[in-house]
């Protein structure tokens, strides 16, 4: 019989062959589970009686020798985004709405006073007073603790508290005269300003503002003191512009923008008068000179251009700008050459500031560099709409066109690429309203307004082609090309208007002189009239054709070979039917003779076009 020692031994044996057997299988699985089989221990030797125990399986030899882990039973602790839920559910939206719901407890207890006469006026003011005071300390305290944005949140109630407190003193009870409540909201607000800047808190600086532009408002009495208003506004902007250079609270400025554009329109529409424009064109001047000048003090370094001064400070600019100059337009609406004067001052005021911002050392290339840029083009603009406001018809557009060229000689003098693209637009401009717009009446040929006016189109353009033939890259040759196309086209066109206008004349006299006569005359002219059409396209086309040869331009010659192709169009389907018999041999002779001249050019070959002649060329060459 076996006695307890060998059946013991035996449980073992099988734990073994379990636990060998259970790793086996989770290696084969890919569990990594460390394993280090029990140690025996030693049993005293007795005698056995019985039969032999079955051999147990061996151990796997690569078996490591740690202990086996611990088994891992699922934690039922909350996780911690469950904690953090709860933590703000518990310690912000509760802590919220408490206070939210003490505070209407308060005002509708207050409001019950009221009604029941427990507290007089003065008591009211007081209380909100105090009560303002209490809500700003009590969120210095949450502050204190850590509350930063519960603490902003008390502040602001508390800051507008104060506010309608100082308000109802003044308007509704009338228990203190303005300047008392004027005095002691500049105070207000000064002491937000304090706070926000000894927290570095923007949002409190947004209430200082907010409370700032509301004070004018809410002290309003309905009577015109445009210098302590606008006095004020002024200081406001001020302090506003200081908190920027220091903080980097771009948006303060957009607010104290809309804020002084606000109070300046509401006060214009009710209170302006025309012998109040010197006083009021001051303070406008005033106002814009402010923002001008935030570039200038601004930091502009990389990082906070990217954090958005670059909206603000280049949205700003062209907003003021434009501001400025719509305040003027209302007050000198009929007076153009007052506005003209005051677009060219802001034109150069504009190319001042850009100079001064690209001298300006320190701060992000890029930033500079684009501000400065900006400021130039909101010159060029002011110069744009100050020419149609000091001139009248063809003198707008060559006005324009003279700026073109301008502007075109400073961007190749000072390498600045963007003022080409502004000398292209007016250009471009110029010529638009040229052709399209400009109604000039004729009475002389050549010597005429309209005719001067094409001259100095075609002249800028002809300094443009002539210039750029040393200066433009391979990339902007076609742009060189297209202004080389247009030139030749404005000539044609002059010169054919000229024409056109010539023989108009002559049928207006006919007519006066003949009203009921003969109409041998009237055709006469008219044949003239389309004779001269082809004999100017003719013309030119082969003037334009020697042009090529002489200069060996291949784009000038196939411009002259377009005309003259349009020309033996027009010759061959309409002056065939439409010509006296004289006008139509001369055409015909006229457009055979420069056909066989150029024909005999091409086939003399002095531009040495043919393969051949520059094979010959090319062994004449020394080497």
């Amino acid at each position: 019989m076996a006695t307890p020692q060998d059946e013991l031994q035996a449980l073992r044996d099988h734990l073994a062959a379990l636990t060998a057997r259970v790793y086996r299988l989770e290696q084969q699985a890919g569990v990594n589970v460390q394993w280090q089989p029990e140690p025996r221990v030693a049993s005293p030797p007795t005698e056995r009686v019985t039969a032999p125990t079955p051999t147990p399986a061996p151990l796997p030899s690569d078996a490591p020798s740690q202990q086996w882990p611990p088994l891992r039973i699922p934690s039922t602790e909350p996780t911690p985004e469950a904690e953090q839920l709860e933590s703000r559910i518990g310690k912000l939206w509760l802590n919220r709405i408490g206070i939210f719901a003490i505070l209407i407890g308060v005002s509708y207890f207050i409001k019950y006073a009221f009604d029941n006469g427990w507290i007089g006026p003065t008591g009211r003011i007081a209380l909100g007073l105090l009560v303002g005071i209490g809500l700003v300390l009590w969120g210095e305290r949450f502050r204190s603790k850590g509350y930063v944005a519960f603490s902003y949140s008390l502040k602001a109630v508390g800051i507008g508290t104060l506010y309608l407190s100082l308000w109802g003193a003044f308007q509704v009870y009338h228990l203190v005269p303005s300047w008392v409540a004027f005095a002691a909201m500049i105070v207000v607000t000064a002491c937000t300003i304090t706070l926000a800047l000894t927290q570095d808190a923007e949002i409190l600086a947004a209430f200082a503002m907010i409370g700032g532009f509301s004070t004018p408002v809410l002290l309003s009495t309905g009577e015109n003191h445009e210098i302590v208003l606008f006095s004020y506004v002024c200081l406001l902007n001020l302090a506003i512009l200081a908190m920027v250079v220091f903080k980097p609270w771009r948006r303060l400025l957009v607010g104290s923008f809309l804020g002084t554009a606000i109070l300046y329109v509401g006060w214009f529409g009710d209170y302006y008068t025309r012998d109040q424009r010197a006083l009021t064109v001051f303070f406008a001047g005033v106002f814009a000179a402010i923002f001008a000048t935030t570039p200038l003090l601004t930091p502009l370094t990389k990082s906070q251009w990217h954090r958005g001064f670059s909206i603000a400070l280049t949205l700003l600019p062209l907003v003021n700008a434009s501001a400025l100059f719509l305040a003027l337009f209302a007050m000198y609406e009929n007076e153009t050459g007052t506005l003209t004067w005051y677009a060219l001052g802001l034109a150069s005021s504009y190319l001042g500031l850009g100079s001064q911002l690209k001298r300006r050392a320190g701060g992000d290339p890029t930033a500079v560099r684009t501000i400065s840029l900006l400021h130039v083009a909101i010159a060029i603009a002011f110069i744009t709409i100050a020419i149609p406001l000091k001139l009248n018809a063809h003198w707008i557009t060559i006005g324009w066109l003279i700026e073109s060229a301008v502007l075109l000689f400073v961007a190749v003098r000072t390498a600045t690429d963007f003022l080409r693209y502004f000398a292209a637009a007016t250009l471009t401009l110029g010529i638009a309203r040229l052709l399209l717009y400009d109604n000039f009446q004729v009475q002389t040929l050549v010597f005429n307004a309209r005719f001067a006016t094409y001259l100095v189109a075609i002249a800028i353009l002809g300094g443009i082609v002539v210039a750029g033939n040393h200066l433009v890259t391979e990339g902007e040759r076609p742009l060189l090309q297209l202004a080389e196309v247009v030139l030749n086209l404005l000539a044609l066109i002059a010169l054919t208007l000229e024409a056109s206008d010539y023989f108009g004349r002559e049928l207006t006299n006919l007519y006066q002189t003949h009203p009921h006569g003969n109409y041998e005359p009237l055709q006469q002219i008219q044949f003239a009239r389309n004779f001269s059409y082809s004999a100017i396209w003719l013309a030119y086309g082969a003037g334009l054709m020697a042009f090529g040869f002489w200069k060996r331009s291949a784009f000038a010659r196939w411009q002259a070979l377009a005309l003259i192709a349009f020309t033996i169009g027009k010759v061959f389907l309409y002056d065939v039917s439409m010509l006296q018999q004289g006008y139509r041999i001369l055409s015909f002779i006229a457009l055979g003779a420069v056909l066989m001249g150029i024909s005999y050019i091409y086939h003399r070959d002095w531009l040495q076009l043919s393969p051949r002649a520059q094979d010959n060329s090319t062994q004449r060459t020394p080497p």
